[in-house]
């Protein structure tokens, strides 16, 4: 009872700390602005709850469910790539339902890998993508991703210097936290890697939709040949305001859409009926919900972007996600970014989350969450501005 193995590999949360101090200074009595975790503050659209409260009324709906999902939401899943993408999904062999895209990654890692096999991820990035490997007992290899290098030539070095042979590339465009996007070039080189080297190839399309300034973030599935090689999750959680809800999706090749199949089958039997019904809304419905939902997080990004280069910390403006990567004040950046967050909550009254949460490669910088209002990031930037 006192040794749990998988626990041991898993290190302590770095976010856990920060998350400490905040608590108590709003325990203090003190007004923290809290732009820490990505966690959307506006409220699902309408039309989408509406539908919810009127599937949950049919008492039918509330037996068990498929835990691949419903046939009406694998189908809007399959009609909803083909208007946006183009792309082609057979939605009986190659589109799943899962309960969000974090627990689909999770498990189709713990299907795909045994014990030892080497996972390729970007460093910084999203917990969950590394975790994955490591909670599935295999090894992670992490790949440095941001501005100041080449991801594809880091990710070659690795491969030639990595035995035995990475089995998956877990990657993610537009990238959290970096900010980082593709084209489509890119996910040609992806392709190519993967089948040269026998790779399985895992994409995380959460922000497809939060895009700015004209940028339009690509399908990893529009390169020929990518179903060959990999799959594509993605989550109605930002684009449609949904994160508690817990509706995702991973489609692409059939065989490992199976196998992710046929794992959550021993597992779960999928979401509540009505959460699907309302899924199926979200995907088929108006989508002029999603656009004011960009435009909010555009509109609170040249906010927060303006006021911090008004106040001498210059950082670039975003083209998707929800986030502000934001490298450290240079008289700030040998504390760190745990020790710098935890000195904006303490003297700024603003909470950050701290690079080294996201990995090593991450320290010299925090991200802000684009989730208070325009009125809260100024009152934000006031008090930011006093420490620097």
């Amino acid at each position: 009872m006192k040794e749990f193995a998988r626990l041991d590999r898993l290190p302590p949360y770095v976010f856990t700390r920060v998350n400490k101090i905040k608590m108590d200074a709003r325990h203090a009595g003190e007004d923290i602005i809290d732009l820490g975790m990505g966690n959307p503050d506006m409220p699902t659209p309408k039309h989408i709850v509406d539908k919810l409260v009127e599937a949950a009324r049919k008492g039918h709906n509330h037996r068990y469910s498929a835990s691949m999902g419903i046939t009406k939401l694998r189908l809007a899943i399959s009609k909803w790539y083909k208007r946006r993408f183009d792309v082609d999904i057979d939605p009986d062999t190659e589109a799943i339902v899962t309960i969000g895209a974090k627990e689909g990654i999770s498990h189709l890692v713990l299907v795909t890998i045994r014990p030892g096999d080497v996972v390729f991820a970007p460093d910084p990035t999203y917990p969950i993508h590394p975790f994955s490997a490591i909670i599935a007992g295999g090894d992670v290899r992490r790949i440095p991703l941001g501005p100041e290098g080449d991801f594809f030539e880091d990710l070659m070095a690795a491969t030639k210097q990595t035995w035995p042979r990475p089995k998956i590339l877990i990657i993610s465009f537009p990238h959290n936290p970096t900010t980082e996007v593709v084209d489509m070039a890119f996910f040609e080189k992806v392709v190519d890697y993967a089948k040269e080297h026998d790779i399985l190839v895992i994409h995380d399309l959460a922000y497809a939709d939060l895009v700015f300034d004209g940028y339009k973030a690509p399908s990893f599935l529009q390169v020929p040949g990518a179903k060959d090689v990999g799959v594509e999750f993605f989550s109605l959680s930002k684009s449609y305001n949904m994160p508690g809800w817990r509706v995702g999706f991973c489609v692409g090749n059939p065989q490992i859409v199976g196998a992710l199949r046929r794992i959550k089958s021993y597992l779960d039997y999928g979401i509540f009926q009505p959460i699907q019904i309302a899924g199926i809304i979200a995907l088929n419905g108006p989508q002029e919900c999603v656009k004011k939902i960009v435009e909010t997080y555009r509109a609170r990004r040249d906010t927060l972007i303006d006021g911090l280069n008004r106040a001498g910390w210059p950082i670039k403006r975003p083209k998707a996600t929800m986030f502000v990567w934001a490298k450290i004040p240079e008289q700030y950046i040998k504390m760190g970014s745990l020790g710098f967050s935890e000195m904006l909550i303490r003297e700024a009254k603003v909470a950050v989350s701290p690079g080294l949460g996201f990995g090593e490669y991450g320290d010299d910088y925090v991200r802000f969450a684009l989730i208070e209002n325009n009125m809260r990031i100024n009152q934000a930037i006031r008090g930011i501005r006093k420490i620097l």
